[in-house]
């Protein structure tokens, strides 16, 4: 297991390396300068901008113009063609070295036409305008929404192909990766669905379901124009759902690694995620960047706390996290976002397998001591004194009273035959186990020759309960006290319910035989214990203690 996890850790790595890996930069950008108005001369090769300025004030609408030298170190080879991509707010035209080569929107003409054009846009370049040497880069623009982003474009010169192609397979690849965590998603939430108490397998569906999205959300402008006015609607959404992966990837190693006070201390982590997020809420991927780094640290930290606890997979995890740090220390944002928390969600994976084995184990164990606890009620039950006692009483009362000594083979014969019934189960109907204890009570009516009496209040028919639990608080009642006065033991079952548990209280009235001598633990006891740690877990809580009236029993269950 281990060995498979760290060859999806380095193919993972080569992969987004390779991703990230850009051809050698072919030309050098110079200093932008801005002027607002309109006139053609200005994209024109030789204009004199020396007087433009590097800042401009925008209202919002008028059209304004950039310029920019671009240096190109190396000629196109003879089969190729060189493009610039754009990422650029507003609507624009392109002119270089004076002519237009592209045509993104309607510039100056936004407030009385449909947006149109898109964020990123990519143009190719005549291939006798792009000979080695200093070129200039014209831009005409309005720019009717979000106006305080008037400066600060983004362009790339490189093949134009490779401009055209090279997104499109990159999205092709994240998008098979993205596929991965949707099926991962689906898969974690319908095993939670069959077990709803399996609260990390739910957050790591949720964490990988986030992932998916934030995906889907990064590559969507590939393929679905989106105009600058809406930009913004997609950065925010990105900035929501990695705060909430924030969120979800320590709550996940917080649940597999306890620490002390880790509800304060996590309600504190949430205080520093929201002041990050809002502080710098619109400075969209710094934000993000700093919510990342919020989470890889305070994961940091729980992890080391489970390695000096020496939990599982704590080690592994940790490998997992420095990775991610040496992803995000050599490549450039992008790329160490989505590869570092694609190590970090294999070692969210590869806890979630431990516990998983774990889990099972603990399972088969369970079954193990399931089978054990079946034999042992069976033994409890046929034991060779018990067998023999009861026929040495059938033979006295079938030669006394042969139609009694018929009554007590029914009786005998009965209360087998709800053991046959129960033997194999987890949990019976109480009114089940009350019609066995009843039986039982007929029975050593007949051996002992003693009047038992059964009550019973406030039983709910619909609860259900460990076979044989009552039963055998029954016996240790009917071993361990001595008749009344009047030659009679009562029985008497209290059902309670409660907001938060229910209760079932077993009194035996009777004289106690030995009332200060300490308790031991045994055989019965233990028997009740683990049927209800079999069926409840740690959910419950067992009493037994002298009283007044002689002895009380009293198991609590948590709902």
């Amino acid at each position: 297991m281990k060995a498979n996890l760290f060859r999806i850790f380095f193919l993972l790595m080569g992969l987004f390396l390779n991703m990230s890996c850009t051809i050698d930069n072919i030309h050098e950008r110079g200093e932008t300068r801005y002027m607002i108005g309109d006139q053609e001369e200005w994209a024109a090769t030789h204009f004199d901008d020396r007087l433009w300025k590097k800042e401009i004030n925008i209202e919002g609408g008028e059209i304004f113009w950039a310029r920019t030298v671009i240096d190109i170190k190396k000629a196109p080879a003879p089969l190729t063609t060189y493009g610039m991509q754009f990422n650029s707010f507003g609507e624009y035209e392109v002119y270089w070295d004076g002519q237009l080569v592209g045509r993104n929107g309607n510039p100056g003409k936004e407030a009385v036409s449909e947006p149109s054009g898109r964020m990123w846009a990519i143009f190719a370049i005549p291939k006798e305008l792009t000979t080695e040497g200093k070129h200039v880069l014209a831009i005409r623009k309005s720019l009717l929404y979000y106006p305080k982003h008037a400066y600060g474009f983004k362009v790339w010169l490189h093949d134009f192909e490779y401009l055209v192609k090279f997104p499109l397979i990159n999205t092709a690849f994240m998008h098979i990766f993205a596929g991965a965590f949707l099926l991962a998603a689906l898969y974690f939430f319908f095993l939670y669905l069959g077990n709803k108490k399996e609260y990390p397998v739910l957050i790591f569906g949720g964490s990988c379901f986030l992932f998916f999205a934030l995906i889907i959300m990064e590559f969507i402008r590939t393929y679905i124009p989106i105009h600058y006015s809406q930009h913004h609607i997609r950065l925010e959404i990105i900035g929501f759902l990695t705060f909430f992966i924030a969120i979800l990837v320590p709550l996940y190693f917080t649940l597999q690694f306890p620490y002390p006070k880790q509800k304060n201390i996590f309600i504190a982590y949430l205080v520093v995620l929201l002041i990050v997020f809002w502080v710098d809420h619109t400075s969209y991927d710094y934000t993000a960047y700093q919510l990342g780094i919020c989470m890889w640290v305070f994961s940091l930290g729980i992890v080391l706390f489970g390695i000096y606890r020496k939990q599982k997979g704590s080690f592994i995890v940790l490998l997992a996290l420095l990775l991610c740090w040496l992803i995000n220390s050599i490549t450039h944002y992008d790329t160490s976002l989505f590869a570092g928390f694609g190590v970090i969600v294999l070692g969210m994976f590869y806890i979630l397998s431990v516990k998983t084995k774990d889990q099972r184990v603990a399972y088969e164990k369970s079954l193990l001591q399931s089978t054990r606890l079946r034999l042992a009620l069976l033994k409890k039950n046929i034991q060779p004194h018990f067998i023999m006692n009861s026929l040495t009483s059938l033979m006295d009362w079938v030669e006394e009273s042969p139609k009694k000594g018929v009554e007590f083979i029914e009786a005998l014969a009965a209360e087998f035959d709800l053991l046959n019934q129960i033997e194999n189960k987890t949990l019976i109907p109480i009114h089940q186990e009350i019609a066995l204890c009843k039986t039982h009570l007929e029975v050593m009516e007949y051996r002992k020759e003693i009047t038992y009496i059964w009550e019973e209040e406030g039983i709910q028919e619909e609860e259900e309960i460990p076979p044989a639990i009552l039963h055998t608080l029954l016996e240790n009642g009917v071993t361990h006290c001595t008749p009344l006065a009047d030659n009679r033991i009562g029985f008497k079952l209290l059902y309670e319910e409660h907001n938060t548990h229910i209760c079932y209280t077993f009194l035996t009235i009777a004289k106690v035989r030995n009332p200060l001598k300490k308790i031991k633990e045994g055989t019965g006891i233990r028997y009740i214990k683990a049927r209800l740690k079999e069926s409840y877990g740690t959910n419950w809580h067992f009493s037994s203690e002298a009283v007044s009236e002689g002895w009380k029993n009293k198991i609590c269950i948590n709902r």
